[in-house]
């Protein structure tokens, strides 16, 4: 495996086991060289949470790019989580056109909704910026919510393989090269991801568990980002990361104390294991 260099750009919950706090650990893991470009700071994440604090860090983002440019600092990879307005989505854009090394992969989680809706501070307008990210995506990452949004096919709870693949089809069409669309499920026992490239479709069906956390999307996307770039093909990185966040909530599950995330630090070792 050739020694990368990835960016990551996402907000920091400084507790809480999500966005930075997880892609760095994880990224590293994988044996990427990891540099991080924060979009924001929270004192914690917001579910749950109360009072927390909250500095937008979008003024700083096109000052750190620049000062990068005329260092000549590139990338081999990078990677997009929660970005907080569309003048974040746009300086990414810019950030993908100056700072990518050639043959790099421009990779968008579109993280702006679950379970139907859109995350409160996320409106009509985001979701159209958010489609320009994801047309000049080598690989995007997002859930069924997510998926419907962007391709505007109404979301459900209850579907089929062909809704499944006209929402796939969508964000091929839309511009994506290639898609990777988590929490699809079809049957009560198992969950799954499915992998597309033109009329290319792979499913992988894993456990599913009787809980969710907050925090394992995230977690997903940087193993697949790691394990993918570490040099696995596209479909052994989603089944990658699927088992390895199965094995992060099964180690969390029974910690009540441990509302707020998942342990997925003592995993990490398994996830090592299968990539060397």
């Amino acid at each position: 495996m050739d020694y990368k260099r990835i960016l990551t750009i996402q907000d920091i919950s400084c507790v809480g086991q999500c966005s930075l706090t997880v892609a760095l650990p994880i990224l590293s893991a994988c044996g990427l060289e990891t540099a991080i470009l924060p979009s924001a700071v929270l004192s914690t994440h917001t579910m749950e949470f109360t009072d927390f604090t909250v500095r937008d860090l979008s003024d700083d983002i096109p000052r750190i790019a620049a000062h990068w440019e005329k260092e000549g600092i590139k990338f081999d990879g990078i990677y997009t989580g929660y970005l907080g307005s569309t003048d974040q989505i746009d300086y990414v854009m810019d950030i993908f056109n100056k700072l990518m090394n050639d043959g790099g992969k421009k990779i968008v989680d579109p993280a702006m909704a679950d379970f139907g809706k859109l995350y409160p501070a996320f409106d009509a307008e985001y979701v159209e910026a958010m489609k320009k990210l994801v047309a000049i995506s080598d690989l995007t990452i997002p859930n069924i919510t997510e998926a419907a949004f962007l391709t505007g096919i109404d979301y459900k709870e209850e579907y089929d393989e062909d809704y499944i693949k006209s929402l796939v089809k969508g964000l091929l069409e839309l511009g994506a090269k290639e898609v990777v669309l988590t929490g699809v499920s079809y049957d009560e026992s198992s969950t799954g991801i499915l992998v597309a490239s033109d009329s290319n479709y792979q499913y992988y069906k894993h456990e599913k568990l009787p809980i969710s956390c907050h925090g394992t999307g995230d977690v997903y996307a940087s193993a697949f980002v790691g394990a993918y770039l570490h040099g696995k093909s596209t479909y052994e990185a989603a089944g990658i990361a699927g088992e390895y966040t199965v094995k992060c909530i099964k180690n969390t599950i029974g910690d009540d104390s441990h509302w707020y995330g998942v342990k997925f630090e003592p995993v990490l070792p398994e996830l090592i294991k299968v990539l060397y």
